[in-house]
């Protein structure tokens, strides 16, 4: 196993340089240096001359890929895509073209992404797998019927309606909860619970009628036939069998997502006001900051990467069949 996880690792290095160098031309074809200067500078009559200035203290004096009056390997190296990406791979964000701390930001903000998605996370995969369970148990019946319906109609929902109805609902017209805001500590805790309840909600459609499509797969094979014909009870069959036998694509979605716990949700948490990666993200791109959305989209690329490797080292805890080569 630690052979697969050095190679996987080995592999993970060209793909990284890969989505580096996509996130730079994407954003370099929308923004030119001179643009991101004078955004930065907040003034529309700005001199070429302060342009020039905060170019070369930010380091986008250089040419963007490619120095054709260096000699040898300066030609790559002395350009603003290696000055800037090459740090990632060591875990250094660099500055912000703010002048604020990358690293010192995604520390202090990664807490409160954690604090919503972990419960979004766990609450949602108990209701889930229990909702598609009961779901399995009434297949064929009214219950079945109502449910699937009910099912894709809540996939059918966009999640901004999740949000501003539970805003309106929770927060406004029942005064439960704040509608926005964010403190420290335990006092954090009344912000938190209408996100985590929208997002629960939310996700119910999507991940019950997947795993009710997971549970359906192993309920008509041999094995569960010949667990009712030793007399079990339905229930047991399929909190022993068939669950345990679905692990193995509830795992793969469920630790696909884990990148995600630490990235933050993006449009939760503008929403809500929480101060977590995800907001951190939306008003870097809000802001042209180029040295923030190469650093997020980077880290996110890597706990990408290593939710996979964790996708395959959990087959086979679930499964001792499985072997990783």
């Amino acid at each position: 196993m630690t052979a697969y996880i050095l190679r996987r690792l080995l592999y993970a290095i060209p793909i990284l340089i890969g989505v580096n160098l996509i996130t730079f031309v994407l954003f370099f074809v929308v923004n030119s240096p001179d643009d991101m200067a004078r955004m930065q500078l907040g003034d529309k009559r700005v001199t070429e001359e302060a342009v020039q200035s905060w170019k070369a203290d930010h380091g986008y004096d250089r040419p963007l890929l490619f120095n054709a009056e260096a000699a040898g390997m300066d030609k790559l190296r002395d350009t603003i895509f290696y000055q800037k990406s090459v740090k990632l791979f060591a875990f250094n964000f660099g500055t912000s073209d703010s002048g604020r701390d990358i690293g010192y930001d995604v520390r202090q903000r990664m807490w409160p992404s954690l604090a919503i998605a972990l419960p979004v996370l766990l609450v949602g995969l108990a209701i889930n797998i229990s909702y598609a369970l009961m779901i399995i148990f009434f297949r064929g019946s009214y219950i079945d019927v109502g449910s699937v319906v009910l099912l894709v109609a809540m996939m059918s929902i966009s999640g901004l309606f999740y949000i501003i109805g539970g805003q309106f609902l929770i927060g406004k017209l029942f005064h439960l909860v704040p509608i926005s805001g964010y403190d420290t500590g335990l006092n954090a805790g009344k912000f938190l619970i209408l996100p985590v309840i929208v997002g629960v909600i939310g996700g119910i459609g999507t991940g019950t009628r997947l795993y009710r499509t997971f549970f359906l797969e192993e309920v008509n094979r041999d094995y569960v036939r010949t667990a009712r014909a030793k007399g079990l009870r339905e229930r047991v069959v399929l909190f022993r069998h068939v669950l345990r036998n679905a692990l193995i694509p509830i795992l793969t979605g469920v630790v696909a997502v884990l990148p995600l716990l630490f990235m933050g949700a993006l449009i939760t948490e503008s929403f809500f006001g929480i101060p977590g990666l995800g907001s951190y993200t939306i008003d870097a791109i809000s802001r042209q900051d180029f040295s923030i959305v190469r650093a997020m989209v980077f880290l996110g690329s890597v706990l990408y990467i290593l939710g996979l490797i964790l996708t395959d080292i959990s087959y086979t805890l679930v499964d001792p069949r499985v072997r990783l080569s």
